[in-house]
């Protein structure tokens, strides 16, 4: 599921649980609290939701710097990585919202409970309460995001099918011709990126391979290709490198085409034979 589907999932149900729970509220109440219970409940719902909010963050950096970890040993993860560390910022920054709108509804609670407007504390009091428990809901779906395992090959698919979805098997190519093109597209990458990256930035030293995608950027920087090729580059190594981490081992016959085209432009742009 999408970042932007949970989100539009949470705030469906945030709207309708508190809309029900509001109207049970005023017309018929389950549970009648009196003044005291009324403030334990909400204080304590505050502090435990501030606290399971801190250990999710607090767990959340140590994975983000272990998917780091991987990305740095392995470049060809760094697509996959990247838009897990995308879709992981987009709920978490959600949840952070939610749980600052919780906290303020707990607190409004609290400081209104001694008001006459009985309707309107009632109708806080059953938001709030559902904000927590919908709050708590979705915290717990993003800690089962986050540990799933083969995470980066269900990435990695989802991926592929931005990149190169194929609908049917009649739309799908040779893939022995596909990773044919793309292993002399990288050669060329491999040999001219790092030449050109000498000419910009001198003799670096070198504590890690240098990404494709990095070197096919100092072809791009040395004026050798255009904008446009450089994308379509791009996308030829992003769907290898899907198809290496898990995704399936096909490929659309447009893709096919597009890499024996694009493999082409480069040697000629480069001069190179091939």
């Amino acid at each position: 599921m999408s970042p932007s589907n949970v989100i539009s999932i949470s705030c469906f149900f945030l709207v309708s649980v508190s809309l029900v729970a509001s109207f049970i509220g005023i017309k018929t109440p389950l549970l009648i609290l009196n003044e005291n219970q009324v403030l334990y409940l909400y204080s304590t719902s505050a502090q435990v939701l501030a606290g399971v909010y801190g250990l999710t963050l607090t767990g959340f950096i140590f994975f983000r710097n272990e998917l780091s970890r991987e990305e740095f040993e392995d470049d060809t993860l760094t697509e996959a990585v990247e838009s897990l560390k995308s879709r992981y910022f987009k709920i978490l920054t959600f949840i952070t919202i939610l749980s600052l709108i919780t906290l303020l509804l707990s607190n409004a609670v609290i400081a209104s409970e001694s008001g006459s407007n009985s309707i309107l504390i009632t109708i806080i009091m059953n938001v709030g309460q559902s904000f927590f428990v919908l709050n708590l809901c979705v915290i717990a779906y993003f800690i089962f995001d986050v540990i799933s395992p083969k995470r980066i090959e269900k990435e990695s698919k989802a991926i592929q099918h931005l990149v190169d979805p194929v609908a049917s098997k009649e739309d799908q190519g040779s893939l022995e011709i596909f990773l044919t093109n793309y292993n002399k597209l990288e050669y060329i990458i491999q040999k001219y990126g790092q030449a050109y990256q000498s000419q910009l930035e001198g003799n670096p030293a070198r504590s890690r391979r240098i990404s494709n995608v990095r070197l096919a950027e100092f072809i791009l920087r040395a004026e050798r290709i255009d904008y446009v090729l450089f994308e379509e580059i791009k996308n030829l190594i992003t769907l290898r490198n899907t198809i290496i981490h898990g995704a399936e081992p096909i490929v659309s016959e447009t893709m096919v085409k597009a890499s024996e085209n694009i493999l082409k432009e480069l040697a000629e742009a480069l001069s190179v034979g091939i």
